[in-house]
């Protein structure tokens, strides 16, 4: 396993991150199953997961806490916070009174004393950044925390994130988690170059386009009863992404690969990522994306690539995690009714 340094953190990780959203009741409910998995992916060379509180509500940061006892030295621990855990609404969000109550939660759920990278998991449009940073900041200074990042920032909040901190002499976040794949390349315009900028590390998560770049979803044929197709079917028979599908699948197989394995190098083939979050729901998941982990896709393979899915763009529709909360949030792109009226 070649080692990468998490931006500038001088912290060494393995350039696959073992991602746990699927450990739990929202994907593998069998903790026993999800431990092996676990084991085999630390077994492998794998030094670096990636939980949140908000799978299957903590149950995903207690099954990654009981794997890891007696081995805990030897990984990278990243876990996140902002979604809801619960029905009061002041049990969610990126406020000090939140995250400084959930990071001890989290603690508890991991069964350690600290965590290696705390990640707001998405932006906050109603708190201040610099309550945010101020708060993380803190939780470095009293060791419970060793760095900070964030996920699904737009370009421009992780601009005045880095620009707040500066200023007020706070923590500044060391990594951006992204989408990112061939099927999503969107991010390679503004947020990588930002990311480099300002020498973040980069965690992409969906490298395999929530499934579609597994091969399993294919023109003209029966979609698999998957959790993904359940939750997603607009994505995944979007006619867009299949046409790209069918023939990222034939450039992979020139190659010699499986399309699968040809996602995954490409995902960490950019020079910003240094880490591709993989997602595996069973072990037959994760020992597929295992066979191929030391795969490296040459430049003629990649300007294929390019010829299918130029830089920079999105194939077919994308669903509602991908997007800002100045899209995703009505009250932040409409007028309240009374003011149009007056105006």
């Amino acid at each position: 396993m070649r080692y990468r340094t998490l931006g500038r953190t001088g912290i060494k990780v393995s350039p696959y991150c073992l991602g746990a959203m699927m450990f739990g009741a929202a994907g593998n409910p069998d903790h026993d199953d999800c431990v092996r998995m676990i084991h085999k992916a630390l077994d492998f060379g794998i030094n670096f997961i990636d939980t949140a509180d908000g799978y299957s509500r903590g149950e995903s940061e207690e099954i990654v806490g009981k794997a890891l006892e007696g081995r805990r030295n030897n990984v990278v621990l990243a876990t996140k916070a902002h979604m809801p855990m619960g029905d009061d609404p002041n049990q969610q969000g990126n406020s000090r009174r939140w995250l400084t109550h959930e990071v001890e939660a989290s603690l508890r759920r991991l069964r350690t004393d600290r965590i290696d990278l705390y990640q707001i998991h998405r932006p906050s449009p109603d708190t201040d950044i610099e309550e945010t940073l101020s708060a993380l900041t803190d939780l470095m200074r009293a060791g419970k925390v060793r760095a900070i990042g964030a996920s699904t920032f737009p370009a421009s909040d992780i601009v005045e994130a880095q620009w707040v901190a500066e200023r007020r002499g706070l923590a500044r976040f060391r990594t951006e988690q992204r989408p990112y794949s061939i099927l999503n390349r969107s991010v390679e315009r503004e947020v990588l170059p930002v990311c480099q900028r300002h020498g973040m590390g980069v965690m992409v998560w969906s490298p395999l386009a929530m499934g579609m770049l597994t091969g399993k979803y294919r023109r003209g044929q029966r979609q698999p009863d998957s959790l993904r197709a359940r939750r997603f079917p607009t994505q995944m028979s979007d006619e867009r992404r299949l046409d790209a599908v069918e023939r990222l699948i034939r450039l992979a197989q020139d190659a010699g690969l499986s399309l699968t394995h040809m996602a995954m190098a490409f995902a960490v083939a950019h020079p910003t990522v240094t880490s591709a979050i993989i997602g595996p729901r069973t072990m037959e998941h994760l020992d597929d994306v295992l066979a191929g982990a030391e795969v490296v896709l040459d430049n003629g393979l990649l300007d294929q690539i390019d010829g299918v899915v130029p830089p920079g763009v999105d194939v077919g529709s994308l669903e509602a995690a991908y997007s800002p909360p100045a899209i995703t949030q009505v009250e932040l792109r409409r007028r309240p009714i009374a003011e149009r009226a007056a105006a």
